[in-house]
């Protein structure tokens, strides 16, 4: 298993102190596969993107400043948070990943299907990079797949995550 993956980690290469590249879910995920592991507790192995791999996708497929004007214009008009927010995770949904992110996923898909058997099954989930606050959850915001397989859908499906940081709850921060 070759190390030199860019924007995906994996579990085994991530602890606790990766918050902000990958968030909390998967660090910890990550720091419990690679210190339980090795004393027998059943850590399902994977990997994630990091927020790197995230921000790749969106300036490759130049939606950086079109999502900026989206969002500007929910803060001046709440009533088309509705709109904006299906039309930025359209935007995000019909973009092409970058052939560097698109084979890194390939290759870590790859790695665990070697692991766990051909076609494995995986869950896809957003994890936030920064922690809840006194006053603001982020838990349930975004949306989360289970039972994902194959290398189709692990692209396509991940699309889908970087596309519910756009959900109207997840844009209004409620």
């Amino acid at each position: 298993m070759a190390n030199n993956l860019r924007y995906i980690k994996r579990f085994s290469e991530l602890s606790i102190d990766d918050i902000p590249m990958v968030g909390g879910k998967n660090a910890s995920l990550g720091e419990m596969y690679r210190e339980l592991s090795s004393h027998g507790v059943r850590v399902p192995n994977g990997f994630a993107t990091t927020a790197d791999a995230y921000r790749l996708f969106i300036h490759e497929n130049e939606l950086d400043e079109k999502i900026e004007q989206a969002l500007a214009d929910v803060k001046q008009n709440i009533e088309s948070l509705q709109t904006a927010g299906a039309k930025i995770r359209q935007w995000i949904i019909r973009a092409k990943l970058p052939n560097e992110l698109e084979q890194e996923l390939a290759t870590a898909y790859h790695e665990l299907a070697d692991q766990y058997g051909p076609s494995c099954d995986v869950a896809i989930r957003s994890s936030a990079t920064a922690e809840d606050l006194p006053n603001a959850s982020f838990a349930g915001q975004q949306d989360t797949y289970l039972n994902i397989r194959g290398t189709k859908n692990l692209l396509s499906t991940c699309k889908q995550v970087f596309a519910s940081l756009f959900t109207n709850r997840a844009i209004w921060g409620v």
